[in-house]
């Protein structure tokens, strides 16, 4: 186990430095010589302080988001090589027999530690966020987010934990088939209440107050014959200069929510076309099909991860310190399996993301027959939000589920 720790340890300097190199020095985002004094030229509307803000920024977020992938689950193998995941299942094990509480205690301390464990690193990403003047939050209020964070969390891996524990003992090789089906109607229950229930909790949302843009926006969305009661502004200029609007929920609770920092920065033109936008994601149902595909791989997923930990835990049960599969201890082991193949798949689901995004921005010009508007928008965006107009490939492929501000820019561009 020693080894395994050591050599994993070294891989992954080994990697951090491989993915320092590939961002700063193999770094091959550059603008392609058509595109060069266009619209899509961050030099035509960007300065150059901006310009150089902008790349370093870039730069230190994604290494940020490459290292932080084997970062946990470095976490979780640590947790297992020193004993902790079996000592934190004796604790539950010697203070209740119950199994809901021993989840209770045993989700507890594995919370605390992977907390600790990846504490700095997000306070690393906060810093230079705030540094950079993206995040105008302060420390008190990111603190209170995170506190709110970990207790939501919490309490719903509690849940889901002691469900799937109590499946894997009553059946052994088709719990994976149960959990599946129990966790469709809970995916659609969180995603019901999210907009009403868990969002409220991490910001304050309220309707549009701008009447006169208003108006517009009804005006639009007649036009689009959907429902309008779904428009909402929410309180996010006390924590960050960027912009967005994004839709969420389903059925009635579905909302399209535009940040304060949008209606702030951008004309009614440009909010028009991203409220065109989100009216796109509406009528395609995008909402939907995400449940639908996320469903279909998470069947996918609970299958793998059984056949996984089960191999896992029969190879390794000793060096592990895992007595079974049934046993909590082996939990670390199930959430490795879990971070893995989401890390694997999300070049798929990343991709499918941002093929949903260009049909909304096919539909928006559609809708409002706006290209300059559109194009204002997307620099405006890039500007705030310090991003790069064409990333690496490498970032393009693991980060981005929207298309990149060259393909979106140039799309318009060529109407």
């Amino acid at each position: 186990m020693r080894k395994i720790v050591g050599w994993t340890m070294i891989g992954f300097l080994i990697y951090i430095a491989l993915a320092c190199v590939y961002i700063f020095y193999m770094n091959d985002s550059i603008l392609p010589k058509k595109w060069i004094g266009t619209s899509a030229d961050p030099q035509t509307f960007m300065n150059a302080r901006e310009l150089m803000i902008t790349d370093e920024y870039s730069k230190l977020r994604d290494v940020l988001f490459f290292i932080s992938l084997p970062y946990d689950w470095i976490i979780f193998l640590l947790v297992l090589a020193f004993g902790l995941s079996k000592r934190f299942s004796y604790w539950a094990k010697d203070i209740s027999k119950n199994l809901f509480f021993q989840t209770v205690i045993y989700v507890f301390w594995l919370s605390v530690v992977s907390l600790v464990l990846s504490f700095p690193l997000n306070f690393i990403k906060y810093q230079i966020s705030k540094n950079y003047r993206i995040t105008t939050q302060p420390f008190e209020g990111w603190m209170k987010d995170q506190f709110i964070n970990f207790w939501l969390q919490y309490a719903l891996m509690t849940l889901v934990v002691c469900v799937v524990y109590l499946l894997m003992r009553r059946f052994k090789k088709r719990w994976w088939l149960f959990a599946w089906l129990l966790s469709v109607p809970f995916t659609l229950f969180i995603t019901f209440i999210q907009p009403v229930v868990i969002d409220p909790l991490y910001n304050q949302f309220y309707p549009l107050k701008d009447k006169v843009l208003e108006e517009k926006i009804l005006t639009l969305a007649d036009q689009a014959h959907i429902p309008t009661d779904h428009v909402y502004e929410v309180n996010m200029s006390e924590k960050t200069n960027a912009l967005n609007a994004y839709v969420t929920g389903i059925g009635s609770n579905s909302r399209i929510v535009l940040w304060d920092t949008t209606l702030q920065q951008l004309k009614d033109k440009e909010i028009l076309f991203i409220m065109a936008h989100e009216m796109g994601h509406y009528v395609m149902k995008h909402v939907y099909i995400g449940i639908a595909g996320y469903l279909l791989l998470s069947l996918i997923g609970f299958y793998i991860i059984s056949k996984i930990a089960e191999k896992v835990v029969h190879k390794w049960k000793e060096p592990l310190k895992i007595s079974s599969l049934t046993d909590l201890s082996s939990l670390p082991v199930l959430l490795l399996a879990f971070s893995l193949l989401a890390f694997a798949v999300s070049p798929l689901t990343n991709a499918v993301s941002r093929y949903q995004e260009h049909k909304a921005d096919e539909y928006a010009i559609h809708l409002t027959h706006d290209k300059k508007a559109a194009v204002s928008s997307f620099q405006k965006l890039t500007k705030a939000g310090l991003s790069q107009v064409d990333p690496p490939f490498l970032v393009k492929v693991f980060r981005y589920n929207h298309p990149t501000m060259l393909e979106r820019i140039t799309y318009i561009e060529e109407q």
